[in-house]
């Protein structure tokens, strides 16, 4: 990683709230760019995930209320890949070239 990148990733990182980093981001990294390796293309924010409350067992499906954070991360991820479907449908990537 170029020191220009690194130096562009930790500003936007700096964007985002203290409470909003885990060890889930090193996972999604991981598979998207093991997902991006096989060829997928990914769309832009297109993760979510429930960690729970701190210390509490808890299961999502187990929720009877989805907390507003959560639901506006799904809707976001889902209206990113449903944008990228429809785009990709209309404006293919390239043949490759023999």
């Amino acid at each position: 990683m170029s020191s220009v990148a690194k130096g562009a990733l930790e500003r936007l990182d700096a964007e985002l709230p203290e409470t909003d980093e885990d060890g889930a981001h090193a996972i999604v990294a991981s598979l998207f760019q093991a997902l991006n390796d096989c060829g997928f293309t990914i769309p832009a924010q297109g993760c979510t995930y429930w960690n729970g409350e701190a210390m509490t067992p808890g299961d999502y499906n187990d929720l009877d209320c989805i907390p507003d954070a959560v639901a506006s991360t799904n809707a976001t991820a889902a209206r990113t890949a449903a944008h990228l479907a429809r785009t990709l449908r209309t404006q293919p990537y390239p043949a490759e070239e023999d």
